[in-house]
């Protein structure tokens, strides 16, 4: 039905930057709510960005991270500047068609991708 594909994940040195991508298919549409969460070793996932009509992030990521949207490719952006080690993570992209909570929710989204690897070294 809706299937997401995170790409982008990589190497690199505390201080770089990386762009997740998320490209959606099926029926996706701009009124969904998209979101990037991320999950640590040995820790659970946690939010780190979404974006519907207006965009939302984590404290920790706030002023580094900067969540898009291209609704014509339907693909969802994550531009990460200035990581961090504790950045480092699998993220993953997710889709909501109705938030009726919190979007910073995970159990607001249905839809997930399978993950991309971010390792930042120190």
């Amino acid at each position: 039905q809706v299937q997401l594909v995170e790409s982008g994940g990589g190497l690199v040195q505390a201080g770089g930057s990386l762009r997740l991508s998320c490209a959606a298919s099926g029926r996706i549409f701009s009124s969904y709510a998209m979101g990037w969460f991320r999950q640590a070793p040995g820790k659970e996932r946690e939010f780190v960005a979404a974006i519907s009509w207006t965009t939302r992030y984590a404290d920790a990521v706030k002023g580094r991270f900067t969540i898009s949207r291209d609704n014509a490719n339907n693909t969802v952006y994550l531009q990460m500047k200035r990581l961090k080690p504790e950045d480092t993570a699998v993220y993953y992209c997710a889709a909501s068609q109705a938030v009726r909570g919190s979007i910073t929710d995970d159990n607001e989204y249905a839809y997930w991708g399978q993950g991309t690897q971010v390792t930042v070294s120190a």
